[in-house]
């Protein structure tokens, strides 16, 4: 299906886009990716002509509450690898570490899986 017919086409690309890079193991990439995902959602079928943070947006759309949760959840762990306040301030950090990658496996499933209920949660067709 062609022309946003149940999602919006940018939504669509960014959700195609999350489920390659998932497919191909980059998990902070598909927790980037699914977070923008939710956020075009959210936008299109809720933000109007105004512009509203990630976070007013979760607070304003009419979903179930342990959605929103989850939804700021990804948002706030999203943030932590999107803002970095000092990026210099990482003595203790490797990229090749198995904490930093199990941590990002699972939320990189985490986020899928709040990517999916989001997309689905008001199935009107």
């Amino acid at each position: 299906m062609v022309g946003g017919v149940t999602l919006s086409e940018w939504c669509v690309l960014i959700v195609r886009e999350c489920d390659v890079v998932f497919v191909a193991g980059a998990d902070l990439a598909t927790l980037i990716t699914a977070a923008a995902a939710v956020e075009t959602h959210l936008r299109a079928e809720y933000g109007g002509s105004e512009r509203f943070s990630f976070a007013e947006l979760i607070a304003r759309a009419p979903i179930e509450p342990t959605l929103a949760e989850r939804l700021h959840e990804l948002r706030r762990y999203r943030n932590r690898w999107v803002h970095v306040a000092n990026p210099h301030r990482d003595a203790n950090f490797s990229s090749d570490s198995p904490d930093i990658a199990q941590e990002l496996q699972s939320w990189a499933i985490f986020a899928q899986r709040v990517l999916r209920q989001t997309l689905y949660e008001n199935q009107w067709l």
